[in-house]
């Protein structure tokens, strides 16, 4: 995702009130927010001053012109005086790009010696943001609030988590999801709503026949495969097999078929994200491994087994975390290790892998190319990359649809550094979730928590959080502050909020 090309724009809120001298200086102050918020290292998007809106009609006009410039992905709202929020009602209401209320002010000390009614008449975001923020609940306008000198650094930190959910959005809006076959036969948790997914998150989600990309992988000529191979060598650790005249160096170029393939397919339809499942191989000869591996560090969406909504949320999250440190991936948690003393602490943790698909931007060492069978499928051992994940803090998101709406889940957990597998042969994380294993996993499963989820080392709940209430659903959160019996509650309230039930 090209962030570069991107911006959001500050709009500052005022009234003709005051005279044209305050408004001159209104302007003043804000471009030089604007300069100052463009000069941090904090913020990956760029600010665009707009002037300074003092009637409904300039308002309106703005907010359009917001939602018809394709590289708007939102607005930045400050108050520097008051600004009657009656002007405010059209403009918010016709607006469609996310919102940032900036509850700020120009100075961050009162000048005690000399402030005077000028400089109070001046200087009214103290009360001019309540005004604005009574009209934004009035008519339950979507926005995040940031509340702070706009140059200190947690302000800028929040904005920053604001503007990359606006960029997930704007990218959300337009990702199409390729499917190669259907959902795994009989489960549950991976099917849904596709035409409510592009209604409400704008995600299209559409079936390809598998037999339509093994056309396209018939068409790679032997100089790409040739370049291709060179990269793999050049890259990882091979194992002895999969070496230039190795047993199993043409499985490694039939692995590297597929991702060419893969790619040249996604890029003719134009989708960000894929699934498949092993289930559907028909023309295949084996199950690809090291292709969506690859095409999951190049920033494509991927899901297991037909799951087309954790596809979309690889590749939004992705999105979000563009030019972040630490990894983002499909992810599976897959099996526990209940006792947990002597292990990196105390507690029980969580062995996360899938049977191929780790995004190797987890990676906390040059990644080993190995070949294994792959147990189920009927199809030829799969050739795909071996790695763990380095400690540190991350979090695991799912994204479930209960049928009348939408739900994501987000887990803070802590992976940690894994005991020496030898003779497990996939990519993996272990980690310690949040507040612990029993209280997260019950959570989890109460909340209807799927098996498959986004794990990213980069991204943080606030993002999540921001994303979620751009796009209008529900999110929940199991951390260090959660407790079973009023996230049960939480569950019960939930429903009544989103479905007009009252709670059990």
């Amino acid at each position: 995702m090209q962030l570069k090309s991107l911006e959001v724009w500050f709009v500052t809120g005022s009234q003709h009130l005051y005279g044209d001298e305050a408004l001159g200086q209104v302007a003043t102050n804000s471009r030089q927010m604007v300069d100052g918020l463009n000069g941090s290292s904090q913020l990956p998007i760029r600010v665009v001053f707009k002037p300074v809106v003092t009637t409904p009609d300039s308002i309106t006009q703005l907010c359009r012109e917001a939602n018809a410039t394709a590289n708007c992905i939102g607005l930045v709202c400050w108050m520097h005086t008051f600004s009657p929020a009656k002007m405010w009602i059209a403009g918010l209401l016709a607006l469609d790009k996310p919102l940032a209320h900036l509850h700020t002010q120009f100075n961050r000390d009162l000048p005690w010696a000399t402030i005077d009614m000028d400089f109070m008449n001046l200087n009214q975001s103290a009360h001019g943001g309540r005004e604005f923020g009574y009209i934004c609940a009035r008519i339950s306008q979507p926005r995040k609030v940031i509340v702070g000198h706009w140059r200190d650094a947690e302000a800028q930190e929040r904005l920053a988590a604001w503007m990359r959910a606006a960029v997930a959005l704007h990218d959300m809006r337009s990702l199409k999801v390729a499917r190669f076959g259907d959902n795994m036969r009989q489960v549950a948790v991976t099917e849904g709503d596709k035409v409510e997914a592009q209604i409400r998150l704008g995600v299209e989600v559409s079936g390809y026949g598998v037999g339509d990309l093994v056309r396209q992988m018939q068409d790679i000529g032997d100089a790409d495969l040739d370049r291709l191979l060179s990269e793999y060598d050049a890259l990882y650790t091979m194992a002895d097999s999969l070496k230039p005249g190795g047993d199993h160096r043409e499985s490694l170029r039939y692995a590297a078929r597929a991702e060419l393939g893969l790619r040249a397919f996604l890029d003719s339809v134009g989708a960000g994200a894929f699934t498949d499942t092993f289930e559907d191989l028909h023309g295949l000869e084996q199950l690809p491994g090291i292709a969506v591996q690859r095409l999951m560090a190049d920033g494509y969406g991927f899901g297991a087994e037909g799951d087309w909504k954790t596809a979309a949320l690889v590749r939004v999250m992705k999105t979000m975390a563009t030019g972040m440190q630490g990894g983002t991936s499909f992810m599976e948690d897959y099996t526990y290790h209940l006792h947990g003393e002597g292990l990196n602490g105390e507690g029980p943790k969580v062995l996360g892998a899938h049977m191929l698909e780790i995004c190797p931007s987890l990676a906390a060492d040059k990644p080993s190319c190995e070949i294994h069978p792959l147990g189920i499928g009927g199809k030829d051992a799969p050739v795909r990359l071996v790695f763990t994940a380095p400690a540190g803090p991350a979090i695991n998101v799912a994204m479930l649809d209960l049928g009348d709406r939408f739900r994501m889940l987000v887990n803070e957990v802590d992976a940690v550094d894994a005991e020496p597998l030898p003779k497990l042969p996939v990519a993996r994380a272990l980690w310690s979730p949040r507040p612990d294993l029993k209280t997260s996993a019950a959570a989890w499963i109460y909340a209807g928590g799927p098996h498959h989820t986004v794990f990213s080392q980069a991204a943080t709940s606030e993002h999540v959080e921001d994303l979620a209430e751009m796009v209008g659903i529900e999110c929940l959160f199991i951390d260090r502050q959660t407790r079973l019996r009023e996230f049960k509650q939480q569950l019960r309230w939930s429903q009544a909020y989103y479905c007009g039930e009252s709670p059990p």
